[in-house]
């Protein structure tokens, strides 16, 4: 099923996931040559589950944002020699097998792609967390040029190349809008296709605290100055 000519790599941002990460670890390896997991600050034992599971990990000391677990998880998975590195989430939303569309986009000339849950309508999603992520994709597309129907969505694709060009700088929820700053000013071909959300008591509850109101009112002003400056 993995290609050994084709490295593809796995990464995991996790805050306090330890009651998820194993069975994203588990499912994740039968789709990757390696699972990357950057324990951003936790202080339950996501760290040591996720090595028992058999991934590659990563600890920040204190939790420093979705942004920075990313660009750590980026610069392991380039050192590793991925080809092309994959995003998701460790709350279980995402599907592990849906990363094999996501690497056949890569391999046929993509260089970032997104899997987006709002392509399949509003049934596929709570209506808040629907009216929320509409909201993140207009400010996105007016502060980048780029519209997305899911530019929040943690399931992305990018190939080594997008990867080794993009100079992120967010550190937080931001990155997730400002990773279409970079397909826009790199001129990378970029594409969205259908995913099937895995929506569980437990990944809503973790929604409401990183995709609130007052947390989106701190990612525009993080949008906002990184902008300015």
């Amino acid at each position: 099923m993995i290609n050994k000519n084709f490295m593809t790599i796995i990464v995991i941002p996790a805050f306090n996931e330890e009651k998820t990460i194993a069975k994203v670890i588990e499912k994740s390896l039968n789709y990757a040559d390696k699972v990357v997991v950057v324990d951003d600050g936790s202080d339950d034992k996501t760290s040591i589950i996720a090595k028992n599971q058999g991934a590659e990990v990563f600890k920040h000391c204190i939790n420093l944002g979705l942004g920075a677990a990313l660009i750590t998880g980026f610069k392991a998975a380039l050192k590793f020699g991925a080809d092309v590195v994959i995003t998701l989430d460790a709350d279980g939303q995402h599907n592990p097998r849906e990363v094999p569309k996501l690497v056949k986009e890569i391999k046929k000339g993509y260089q970032f792609v997104i899997g987006s849950r709002m392509k399949k309508g509003l049934a596929e999603m709570p209506f808040l967390r629907y009216f929320y992520n509409l909201i993140a994709n207009v400010v996105t597309f007016l502060f980048y040029g780029v519209w997305s129907s899911d530019s929040q969505s943690g399931l992305r694709a990018f190939s080594k190349k997008a990867l080794k060009n993009m100079g992120l700088k967010s550190q937080k929820m931001e990155v997730s809008s400002e990773f279409f700053g970079e397909v826009k000013k790199h001129n990378l071909k970029f594409k969205e296709i259908k995913i099937r959300p895995i929506y569980t008591k437990y990944s809503l509850s973790k929604g409401k605290t990183s995709q609130g109101f007052i947390t989106g009112i701190k990612t525009f002003l993080r949008l906002l100055l990184n902008k300015i400056i």
